[in-house]
């Protein structure tokens, strides 16, 4: 792995290695520190792994693959997507590519478990194929964005709630919950008295049991 001092910043030789990656280390900082950071650069890593899988090109300089990863998450960042989209279409003929390979391929497969294997993954592709369309389309006309918020009674006083409150109104909910009237309740859970204690009545006082004439004449009642 090459090394390029900040405070010089050598040109690179035409014959150093392609597949040397280059990184910029500070004067303060030792040579691990230096490798960490520049490992934790997501153009690192995925021109890396690009260089993985794309060994049939032969040998492809990984800086030049960082530098162009760089430009288009660049371009992207400011709101550049015509390389997403290309990227997305070009995903698409290639899962749809792969859905009609392994179709035709468990459609000649006698033995049950490998048609299914094979028919399976050619449905995994053509789902893969739709999801990727779906998302080509959603950025070509992104949908507004509406954010209801619904609430949902269940039986009896429960009510709840889809997704959580924001920050801090769930403890302003609780101050600003109405206390019990205390014109009604002195204590929560006891009520008042409105008068005093009144004087047992006499009036009708005597219950005594009825008398067998003014019974009804069916027992059953």
């Amino acid at each position: 792995m090459a090394t390029k001092n900040k405070a010089r910043q050598p040109l690179r030789p035409q014959t150093e290695d392609p597949t040397a990656l280059e990184f910029e280390q500070e004067e303060t900082e030792t040579l691990a520190d230096a490798v960490a950071h520049t490992s934790l650069r997501p153009t690192v890593q995925a021109a890396l792994t690009l260089m993985d899988y794309n060994k049939a090109f032969g040998e492809i300089a990984v800086n030049t693959l960082v530098a162009d990863l760089g430009k288009q998450c660049e371009l992207a960042s400011n709101g550049d997507l015509l390389r997403a989209e290309a990227l997305l279409m070009a995903q698409a003929h290639t899962l749809d590519a792969i859905f009609h390979t392994l179709a035709r391929r468990a459609s000649n497969c006698e033995r049950l478990n490998l048609f299914d294997v094979n028919l399976r993954l050619a449905l995994k592709a053509q789902s893969q194929c739709r999801a990727t369309l779906e998302t080509l389309a959603e950025i070509k006309n992104p949908m507004a964005g509406a954010y209801v918020r619904q609430a949902n009674i269940a039986a009896g006083h429960q009510q709840v709630n889809n997704g959580l409150p924001p920050a801090g109104e769930a403890s302003r909910a609780r101050e600003t919950e109405n206390p019990p009237n205390k014109l009604l309740e002195v204590t929560h859970g006891e009520r008042l008295d409105f008068g005093a204690t009144g004087t047992t009545s006499t009036f009708n006082s005597p219950v005594e049991a009825v008398g067998a004439i003014h019974r009804p004449k069916d027992s059953k009642r």
